[in-house]
């Protein structure tokens, strides 16, 4: 596979993430039915929305991963720590909107230094999965260390079985996606969490799609496996309301990654904030270096 088009694979998987965050977080929390009435179909990134976000701007789930990112960039290595610090950081900046169950774990750590806390049922949701890709694209060589970081990062805020299947699910689906393969590739690795936990099976599609792990998994792989774009898939996909900004994210990181940037419409990619967008660009770019440089 030449190198340019895995870069591209690479920067489609992280910039759409942003533009699925950004497009869906003005219809975060509606219906479908609310949202046609609203915006017939909602296809633009024009911020507002519950946030009252200025277009362009992202969430939760773009923020984190860019302080994930950055602590492995920072440190040239794995340093659980500094990603902890990184979230710390972020919490304290004020950040437009924080999940509860990643206020908990990031206050823990604060307070205790404690960087996982026990398992438990009320961890289900999708806050440590939205926000790992830049362990994937630091790890794309090495599925040993991928498994290891994925688990390690989500267990700071979510401690969960299900939180850490679909986090490891998604994760290789992406990294098959950069290195070329198609959506074969995504079933199979659908069919191993099917058959690890039942309950993310997604056909027939249930038409929830909450902040809970499961839900929002089962959106992003119907809406990923039932469009032949990234705009189909997105425009589907965030339209089904919800926890609209992280399904949106989700899937436009599994979309980039199967159709590259190139696939992204030039229109979003214009309204994206400038500062986000330049971010992830460098980000890409250092990771990919990083994960060269590891032996395999």
């Amino acid at each position: 596979m030449a190198e340019q088009e895995l870069i591209d694979r690479a920067l489609g998987a992280y910039l759409g993430f942003a533009c699925g965050d950004a497009l869906g977080a003005t219809v975060e929390f509606l219906s479908p039915k609310q949202i046609q009435n609203r915006y017939g179909i909602h296809k633009e990134i024009t911020g507002g929305g519950w946030l009252a976000l200025p277009a362009g701007e992202v969430t939760d789930d773009t923020q984190m991963s860019l302080a994930l990112g950055q602590a492995i960039i920072d440190h040239q290595s794995w340093n659980l720590s500094a990603a902890a610090d990184n979230f710390v950081s972020w919490l304290e900046s004020d950040p437009p909107d924080i999940g509860i169950t990643c206020r908990r774990g990031i206050v823990r750590y604060r307070d205790t230094g404690e960087l996982s806390g026990l398992p438990r049922d009320d961890e289900a949701g999708n806050g440590a999965c939205m926000r790992n890709l830049p362990v994937v694209l630091a790890t794309l060589n090495r599925p040993d260390y991928f498994e290891k970081w994925s688990l390690q990062q989500c267990h700071i805020t979510h401690h969960n079985p299900l939180s850490d299947a679909a986090t490891l699910a998604l994760g290789r689906m992406v990294n098959r996606l950069i290195h070329g393969q198609d959506k074969d590739a995504c079933y199979q690795e659908a069919e191993w969490l099917i058959n690890q936990h039942g309950d993310f099976a997604y056909s027939p599609y249930s038409g929830n799609a909450s902040g809970y792990i499961v839900e929002t998994v089962q959106t992003i792989l119907h809406y990923f496996f039932n469009s032949d774009s990234f705009e189909s898939c997105l425009i589907a996909t965030v339209n089904q309301g919800g926890d609209a900004d992280t399904t949106g994210a989700l899937a436009g990181m599994l979309a980039g990654a199967r159709y590259g940037v190139q696939g992204i419409p030039a229109r979003w990619l214009a309204q994206l904030s400038p500062l986000v967008a330049a971010q992830i660009r460098s980000q890409t770019h250092e990771l990919l270096k990083f994960a060269e440089s590891q032996p395999s």
